[in-house]
């Protein structure tokens, strides 16, 4: 029984609307979903626009971690850890550190890093160099010992001096965003409060000294710098957006109900709790817990309130789809993809329900939607897995295994990617667009194993 509720569970997650997949390239795990990824893209455009960076020019990507994070790694991507949207209260207050992150981004701070780091480096060469130089003279080992510890202490003051610059000039660039897409910052100021509470049970302490040893500027510090400039905004009375907020606090209930155990989600949103987020969390509470029955329920209350939510109906035809039904699973999966323009996981999700169907003439929609589907939306490994099944099911091995190949570079597996994506090639077609492809793969795949030895 408990073998058989694992890989029941291993299965939700394998075709669940909500993926969770590798990303390789950062070493991370990035949580995939449609409504959360068009919430987190609607929070940051304003604040990108204000920055003259332009509405959809920077994206946000969920990570699935619990500590209450968010970072830059280099380009336009904000990464924000599942664990900071559980914290938040408010969209005002994930607002507040998206605004921070674009600091970063728009001051060039992840190009300027190797500058911070390579002052660290020459005071280290340099106190190496003294050192030596000491004990040629005969200063003896001790000397040139407190000369390398000196200097060493000094490298790394330098470069946390440096970080603390960058931390307190991103502050200072989110505050002016903040003001500019006419956003409170209030919700800055909370989440800050918010950290500097984390810092107190910790046992950090605020004393100006402590800040030394620290990349980031305290957080009561960077609380008093900014309390005035935010108050003193024409926006921080302004109340916030209550869609926006309602939309908010939605995401964070369904993602709750899809990381934390069923038990935890339980106790969080117990079952007398009757509004839109409770349910939605139970439903995906009872759904990572195979009691179908249950999760189908607390979805049809959804959609009693809000028929025309695309995302309801997606977990519907997900829930649908998981209980077997699968016929009855693709009128609203169908639905919530026309409502939502064919976004592309929930288009990914249809994709799966129709080749689940197995009907050969469910086929050639299938296709279509996944090709739709990747055509918006390349890293997506799970569509190009479900289109390789097409092409396998219609007898097309190339363009299966190239398929399997783009799956594979994306899942982190650049050997099983180079196997698959040079078997394409040499059956394909000289010259077309799969055949170039297929070598565009395998140089991929050559160079994240490159990038594997130098590791090892």
């Amino acid at each position: 029984m408990i073998k058989s509720l694992f890989a029941r569970f291993i299965a939700i997650l394998a075709v669940s609307a909500m993926l969770v997949q590798p990303a390789s390239a950062q070493g991370i795990s990035i949580l995939r979903d449609a409504e959360t990824e068009a919430l987190l893209q609607d929070m940051v455009d304003p604040l990108a626009d204000a920055a003259g960076l332009g509405e959809g020019a920077v994206e946000v990507v969920l990570v699935n971690d619990n500590s209450i994070n968010a970072f830059v790694a280099g380009g336009q991507r904000i990464f924000v850890h599942s664990g900071l949207i559980n914290a938040a209260d408010s969209a005002l207050e994930v607002q507040g550190v998206l605004a921070h992150e674009l600091g970063h981004i728009t001051g060039g701070h992840i190009n300027r890093y190797s500058e911070g780091a390579g002052n660290a480096t020459r005071i280290t060469l340099l106190s190496a160099l003294l050192a030596a130089a000491a004990a040629l003279a005969g200063g003896g080992g001790e000397a040139a010992m407190g000369i390398m510890a000196a200097g060493q202490q000094a490298a790394v003051g330098s470069f946390l001096a440096f970080s603390r610059t960058q931390e307190a000039s991103a502050d200072a660039a989110g505050a002016q965003y903040l003001s500019d897409a006419g956003i409170s910052g209030r919700g800055s100021l909370a989440f800050f409060a918010k950290l500097q509470n984390y810092e107190f049970r910790r046992g950090i302490s605020q004393a100006q000294e402590r800040e030394y040893s620290r990349t980031h500027p305290l957080s009561g510090n960077r609380i008093s710098r900014l309390e005035a400039v935010y108050e003193a905004d024409p926006a921080w009375d302004d109340p916030v957006d209550p869609e926006l907020q309602e939309r908010f606090e939605r995401v964070k209930a369904k993602l709750f109900g899809f990381l934390s155990t069923p038990e935890r989600t339980l106790q969080f949103f117990p079952e007398y709790m009757e509004g839109v987020p409770a349910r939605y969390a139970r439903a995906y509470a009872f759904h990572k817990d195979a009691r179908m029955d249950e999760a189908m329920l607390e979805t049809e209350a959804l959609l009693a309130i809000e028929p025309s939510n695309p995302y309801f109906l997606e977990l519907q035809g997900q829930i649908l789809l998981e209980s077997g039904r699968v016929a009855q699973a693709l009128p609203p999966l169908r639905e919530a993809t026309r409502l939502t323009g064919s976004t592309p996981l929930i288009a990914t999700l249809l994709g799966h329900a129709l080749i689940a169907t197995e009907d050969p003439a469910n086929l050639d929609e299938a296709e279509a939607v996944l090709r739709a589907a990747i055509g918006r939306d390349r890293e997506n490994p799970f569509a190009w897995y479900q289109l390789g099944v097409v092409y396998g099911q219609r007898g097309d091995t190339p363009r299966a295994r190239l398929a399997s190949a783009e799956q594979q570079i994306l899942s982190g597996n650049p050997q099983g990617a180079l196997v698959n994506a040079s078997a394409a090639e040499q059956s394909l077609p000289t010259g077309t667009p799969d055949w170039i492809r297929a070598q565009d793969v395998q140089l991929q795949a050559r160079a994240q194993l490159e990038r594997l030895a130098e590791r090892n």
